[in-house]
């Protein structure tokens, strides 16, 4: 969908990368040099109350950038991708309106491509057959329904979390509605430029020092009170089957909490799944050929020279 009013809009840049890669303090440097403000791409960053287990921007890095798309909504709330495009498109246009540049930051891609492209949300639909999705996803759990839909379209499946039940859901309505594969309906919804002018910079290391990086942001997030944090949110009535609560972290220690798991053996399983998320997001993002990648250690000049390019040529 281009938007021909964006055209005239002032360029955006992207920073993206895997899961402890320094997305949050590169973002917050480029703010600072390039007069930004920062929109989160943090599919639970959004969440209030979800501070540590998310690696949350601190009150103190919020205060050294503006930052946009964080603590948005209550944990029992089913965001989704659809909702963050429209909120996150509002802040682009607040943020433009006050002479500044919109720099997105995050390692959601599917929320980065909401917003860049839209999302084929509004498609062929059933709420009988919804109810019946979702009382199935009761019972049988979102991994059970999220097989099923890898036979059905492979493709879709890959970019859908086990976990993510209403994307996986919806997935699954549009083929009992449609008798088609959900990745071959959406690719006809005309969603094909993007709606703004971006520059992405995606931060890669090497991936012996990403895992250490994740290994150490997990023991670190424990030694903040990660334990308190979920032990909280399920003292003020968040159950474990909320989307929310399902995300990485959170449903670990909800594990511990209930008696189900030991500590010990959880932290090795949070880490090796936090190594195996990152993999998926350099999976996700390695397929991009418009990203600029670059080594958060020695990438300053190459930044600014790629930006100042790009912005050249606006």
């Amino acid at each position: 969908m281009a938007c021909t009013a964006n055209e005239h809009r002032p360029g955006m840049i992207i920073v993206v990368g895997p899961t402890a890669s320094g997305k949050t303090h590169f973002a917050i440097d480029l703010a600072r040099r390039f007069d930004g403000e920062i929109i989160g791409a943090d599919s639970m960053q959004i969440y209030q109350h979800m501070d540590i287990g998310t690696a949350k921007p601190t009150p103190a890095e919020q205060a050294a950038a503006t930052h946009h798309m964080i603590d948005v909504v209550a944990p029992d709330v089913d965001f989704d991708a659809a909702m963050y495009g429209r909120l996150a498109s509002a802040c682009v246009d607040e943020i433009i309106s006050r002479g500044r540049r919109p720099i997105v930051a995050g390692g959601t891609g599917f929320y980065i491509k909401a917003l860049m492209y839209g999302l084929f949300d509004e498609g062929p639909a059933d709420p009988d057959i919804r109810k019946n999705l979702k009382a199935r996803a009761e019972a049988e759990g979102s991994v059970s329904l999220h097989e099923q839909l890898f036979r059905i379209d492979p493709e879709s499946a890959k970019k859908i979390h086990p976990h993510d039940t209403y994307r996986i859901i919806r997935a699954m309505e549009i083929y009992a509605v449609t008798g088609k594969a959900p990745s071959a309906v959406q690719k006809c919804h005309g969603f094909q430029a993007p709606r703004f002018r971006a520059i992405t910079i995606g931060l890669s290391w090497p991936r012996s020092v990403l895992y250490d990086r994740i290994n150490q942001r997990v023991d670190r997030m424990m030694d903040e009170g990660l334990m308190d944090e979920v032990e909280g949110l399920l003292n003020r009535g968040y159950g474990r089957n909320l989307k929310s609560m399902q995300s990485l972290g959170y449903r670990h220690l909800a594990a511990v909490v209930a008696g189900e798991a030991s500590l010990g053996e959880t932290l090795q399983t949070l880490k090796r799944d936090h190594r195996h998320y990152a993999k998926r997001q350099m999976t996700w993002f390695g397929a991009d050929p418009a990203v600029h990648w670059i080594d958060p250690d020695q990438g300053a000049v190459q930044v600014d020279e790629k930006i100042h390019a790009f912005l050249a040529s606006l």
